[in-house]
C-alpha cells in the first residue's frame, strides 16, 4: 500500500432492484427512492439511489481490494449526479496518504450523467499476519489474508476474490 496506488475500477449496473432494496434495507422509505410516478411528480425523470447504499458500495470497493482485514476508520462522501436505472457507475480510487498501517484513499464514482460520489475513506490493513492465516495475492487486487480453517459457524476459512463487476439484479 503506497501513496499514488490505484485501485481497479468497479463497475456496477444501476437496477430498480438495486435502488429499491438499498433503500428499504437501509429504512430508507422516502417514495423519490421506490415509487417512480410519484419521484416523476416531484421533478426526478426517475427513482434515484439514496446516500446509504452509496455508502455501502464504496465500503465494499473499498475492503474488496484490500482483504478481510481490511478495516474502515472513516468514509467520508458527497453525493453529486443521482444514479438512475439503468446507468452504469464506475467506482475508482487512488491511495492519497499512508501513515503505517493506515491508508487515506480518493473515491469517485462516475455514471452516464457525470460524478455521482466523491470523496475519501479511511482505511486501516494490518501489516501483521495472525499465526495461521493465508496470504494470497493477485496482478490487480491487494494482497488478502485468509483466517485458518476453523469448526466454529460463520469464520471465514478463505479471503473472498475481489469482484469487478456486480450482476444486474444488484446482489453480490
Amino acid at each position: 500500500m503506497r501513496r499514488g496506488d490505484r485501485l481497479p475500477p468497479l463497475e456496477i449496473e444501476i437496477t430498480r432492484t438495486l435502488i429499491v432494496a438499498g433503500a428499504i434495507a437501509s429504512r430508507d422509505y422516502q417514495d423519490v427512492h421506490h415509487d417512480a410516478e410519484l419521484a416523476r411528480a416531484k421533478g426526478s425523470p426517475d427513482i434515484f439511489m439514496n446516500i446509504l447504499t452509496t455508502n455501502g458500495l464504496v465500503g465494499r470497493y473499498v475492503t474488496d481490494h484490500f482483504g478481510p482485514a481490511a478495516v474502515l476508520r472513516k468514509v467520508a462522501i458527497r453525493l453529486g449526479a443521482p444514479n438512475y436505472p439503468g446507468d452504469t457507475m464506475v467506482l475508482t480510487g487512488t491511495v492519497e496518504e499512508v501513515d503505517g498501517d493506515t491508508a487515506t484513499v480518493k473515491i469517485v464514482g462516475a455514471n452516464g450523467v457525470g460524478k455521482h460520489v466523491t470523496g475519501t475513506v479511511t482505511v486501516t490493513v494490518p501489516s501483521t499476519v495472525p499465526a495461521g492465516a493465508h496470504v494470497s495475492s493477485s496482478a490487480d487486487a491487494g494482497a488478502h489474508v485468509s483466517a485458518p480453517a476453523s469448526s466454529s459457524a460463520g469464520t471465514p476459512t478463505s479471503a473472498p476474490t475481489p469482484a469487478t463487476s456486480l450482476p444486474a439484479g444488484g446482489a453480490s
